[in-house]
């Protein structure tokens, strides 16, 4: 299905607003009141497919090729390296995902928790240069990420990025914490971390949780939100959920 085929007439203004205000605008859209609870959840994913089209080109979230993917817990034990954070019930820090936007729809709440949290990535690095100055350059240099078996079982066990990139008035913060020192934890002879490299993960990670930092969000049924990847950090607190299998928290999850 692509956008083409539902060419979604009525709602193109507010699109167009949600673009501008992502790429132009604070980064990040909010889009509550969608029917979630009155269409079954296959028809609520295909529109959400439909609207995501409109915003951009999506992306394989994982080597399976998933363009849309459920966000819920499956029981993975959130200890373990392999394990795929959005697929358990622990709290995610502050972190950065694969593509432009970032999009998740809600079609389920938790019991209790799952809150959703948003901060500034350009002013996370502001606050370290103003704080720190000796750790600054420091986050564009090239770090290991564990792979999580992205890759397959013949494929790399890491690849290499850096935390910041600048390409002239363009700034781009790619962040996951622990994908870092999993790497280095796993594989320390090609991923190993200074003192200063951990103080700066650290720094990186608590920076969001100083109040004032982060906005929260609690997810209703029905509620989109779109993130520009490279200058929003992402966070959700960890949630008790439903006893009740249709109930249970669940995301629907687009790259774009």
């Amino acid at each position: 299905v692509t956008a083409g085929d539902f060419p979604l007439t009525a709602l193109a203004p507010s699109l167009a607003d949600w673009l501008v205000r992502l790429e132009h605008g604070l980064g990040f859209v909010l889009v509550r009141g969608f029917p979630a609870r009155e269409w079954s959840k296959s028809d609520v994913a295909l529109a959400y497919w439909i609207i995501g089209r409109h915003l951009g080109e999506p992306v394989p979230q994982n080597t399976a090729g998933e363009l849309l993917v459920d966000v819920r817990d499956t029981g993975a034990d959130a200890a373990h390296h392999g394990t795929r954070l959005y697929k358990t019930r622990a709290e995610l820090s502050f972190h950065t995902d694969g593509a432009d936007i970032i999009g998740l729809m809600c079609l389920r709440a938790a019991r209790s928790g799952g809150v959703s949290r948003i901060c500034s990535s350009a002013r996370v690095y502001n606050e370290i240069v103003r704080r720190r100055p000796d750790l600054a350059p420091l986050m564009f240099e090239t770090y290991q990420h564990h792979a999580h078996g992205q890759f397959g079982p013949d494929g790399p066990k890491t690849f290499p990025y850096p935390i910041v990139t600048r390409a002239g008035d363009a700034f781009r913060m790619f962040l996951l914490p622990w994908y870092i020192r999993n790497a280095a934890e796993d594989f320390p002879d090609i991923a190993s971390l200074s003192d200063a490299q951990r103080e700066l993960l650290d720094l990186l990670e608590s920076i969001p949780l100083e109040d004032g930092m982060a906005l929260d969000m609690s997810f209703q049924p029905g509620d989109m939100q779109f993130l520009k990847n490279s200058v929003i950090l992402h966070a959700r607190s960890d949630y008790e959920d439903h006893d009740e299998p249709d109930e249970k928290r669940h995301l629907l999850r687009l790259w774009l």
